[in-house]
């Protein structure tokens, strides 16, 4: 018979004797109940005598420990102990069943192959008539795979899963820990916010997987530049957070923070393409800057966005004047989402000339924010912030209404070929897959031919020209809408690009134009990008024309369009209009005395 097997009670043979009592039925019924699930129990049962010997197991503790019933029968109950486990846990484990019969908690036993295991153990006394110990039952469930799914759970809470890195929750907990040693040990701590300045233009031209391996490289030298001892958390989808432990100074923040920039401008060769990052660091250091976890986390961000803002690929401290910044910038953020409810802007135009001829048909729209303190504010100190902050999308639906109607009153009244430009973020392109249906509805709307606008986009745009965004352009072009390349030459430009896309106008950039002179380096750049775009089949606009020398060097060279100061500032709709009636008027006096 096996051990955990119940002796039934056997029907006697009828006899001269009297019969022994049977036992009830209910207490027979409670025996077979019983029997059966101690034989079918999923938890493991052992039963010790009162010299602590295992006198019974059950089948489920045979499949747990890997002990066969004979294996364990008259032995000690220690052979399961675990080496997790040292001699005062046993000690204080058996005192506690002496004093009171009973103990229950998390432990962990040994298989018969060596294998420790995380189970649930609880112990019951069964005392006899006098209050001696008859037997001890024990019961217990393998935890392992709770265990594993609770490990799982946590990693995924304290874990980036795409680089196996920390993320902000555990960096938090342990920049909290670092602080305290810091203070205890008189030492410093560092937190280097870093970003991957140009990585998101990589993400949106490549398939995520081509991005998710260039992003586990980048982590991986990262973590290469800092010590064992150190941590390293993603915290962005391109950003990274190095915290810093034990420093004598602020000095070994520097070198960690350059070695990085090295290492991430080195090119990457994935799939035998090379790809080029840059990086922008912030650092800040306790206890120079302050304590409060989150309070460092914000300055090394301030201080990671003042390092973008110079440029990118170099880092930069965090100071007290950069946390007065970030408080003006999140006071103009609010102001701006007022203004944007309250539509508080106004159009500026300047006039586009056609060199040849001096005439006026074109102009830029330039956006201004009526600010009710602080007067005019130009487009440079709210744009990017609006772009940030997703507000563009808004403020540029606004700019291309206005400016449509405006050149709708133009056309009819002063000149019938009349033509706006109006700038695109590239943040506009990623709003909505209709977005170009929307603005070419409008111009529908008011009767509008597409030729009437040109819209200005940014080099930056065409090398991260995804699919959406080369669909989004040949929609505009579609409906007769024009598409300039502004401020030309500054970026990364590409003649591939430029022929793909189906362009109209390159936009010399004022930084060519404003050093125009004759022998001038300029005035071959600008020769040449001439030459190039009327091989292309499109026009040219240069920008930032001040003086007339500058103005006759375009010329010769067969520029077509000029815009500048020397022409005229950007003005507001009623005094351009009054230029565009000084232009008609002109030209119908001009024609009148042919």
């Amino acid at each position: 018979m096996q051990p955990w097997a119940t002796q039934l009670p056997r029907r006697q043979a009828p006899t001269g004797i009297s019969p022994a009592p049977q036992v009830p039925a209910q207490d027979q019924i409670d025996r077979q109940l019983a029997a059966l699930v101690y034989a079918h129990s999923t938890e493991a049962m052992m039963v010790t005598d009162k010299d602590n010997c295992i006198v019974a197991v059950n089948p489920a503790f045979v499949q747990m420990t890997g002990y066969a019933a004979e294996e364990v029968i008259g032995q000690d109950p220690s052979l399961l102990n675990s080496p997790h486990h040292d001699q005062s846990f046993y000690k204080k484990l058996r005192r506690t069943l002496l004093d009171t019969g009973q103990w229950r908690g998390e432990i962990w036993s040994q298989r018969k192959c060596g294998d420790s295991f995380p189970g649930w153990l609880s112990i019951s006394t069964v005392y006899g008539r006098f209050g001696e110990v008859q037997r001890r039952v024990t019961l217990f469930s393998d935890l392992t795979r709770t265990k594993a799914s609770e490990a799982l759970i946590w990693r995924q809470a304290n874990f980036d899963t795409l680089t196996q890195l920390p993320n902000r929750s555990m960096l938090k907990d342990r920049l909290a820990e670092e602080i305290k040693k810091a203070m205890r040990d008189d030492r410093a701590v560092a937190l280097l916010a870093i970003h991957l300045d140009n990585f998101a233009g990589i993400n949106e031209s490549h398939d995520q997987d081509w991005a998710d391996r260039l992003l586990v490289e980048a982590s991986r030298r990262i973590v290469g530049c800092v010590r064992t001892t150190d941590s390293v958390a993603r915290t962005a989808s391109d950003g990274f957070v190095a915290l810093l432990t034990g420093l004598h100074s602020a000095d070994r923040a520097g070198q960690v923070a350059q070695n990085i920039l090295h290492r991430l401008a080195q090119p990457f060769e994935l799939d035998t393409a090379l790809v080029a990052l840059s990086g922008s660091v912030g650092i800040t250091v306790y206890p120079g800057d302050a304590a409060p976890v989150d309070t460092m986390l914000h300055n090394a961000q301030q201080a990671m966005v003042a390092a973008r803002q110079q440029g990118g690929n170099q880092y930069s401290f965090f100071t007290p004047s950069l946390q007065e910044a970030a408080q003006q910038k999140l006071q103009l953020t609010r102001e701006l989402r007022a203004a944007v409810a309250g539509q508080q802007f106004c159009l500026h135009f300047q006039p586009i000339v056609e060199l040849g001829t001096g005439r006026v048909c074109k102009a830029e729209a330039l956006v201004r924010w009526q600010h009710p303190e602080r007067g005019l504010v130009g487009p440079g100190e709210f744009i990017a912030l609006a772009e940030e902050n997703r507000l563009i999308g808004e403020i540029g639906d606004w700019v291309f209404k206005e400016a449509a109607r405006w050149t709708l009153r133009w056309r009819e009244t002063y000149c019938p070929q009349f033509q706006v430009s109006v700038n695109k973020s590239p943040a506009q392109f990623g709003r909505t897959q209709n977005h170009a249906a929307g603005w070419i509805a409008h111009l529908r709307q008011l009767g509008l031919p597409g030729r009437a606008v040109a819209l200005e986009i940014t080099e930056g745009l065409l090398l991260n020209a995804t699919p959406a965004i080369g669909d989004c352009l040949r929609s505009y072009r579609e409906a007769g809408m024009q598409v300039a390349i502004d401020d030309f030459g500054t970026g990364y430009s590409s003649l591939s690009y430029l022929k793909n896309l189906e362009l109209d106008y390159l936009k010399i950039d004022r930084s060519f134009t404003s050093n125009l002179a004759p022998g001038a380096s300029e005035l071959a750049l600008c020769e040449a990008i001439v030459v190039m775009a009327h091989k292309l089949g499109l026009k040219v606009v240069a920008e930032g024309i001040e003086t007339a020398q500058q103005r006759d060097l375009l010329v010769a060279m067969g520029c077509d369009y000029g815009q500048g100061y020397l022409f005229s500032r950007p003005l507001a709709p009623e005094a351009f209009e009054h230029t565009l009636m000084s232009t008609h008027h002109r030209e119908a006096g001009a024609e009148m005395k042919k």
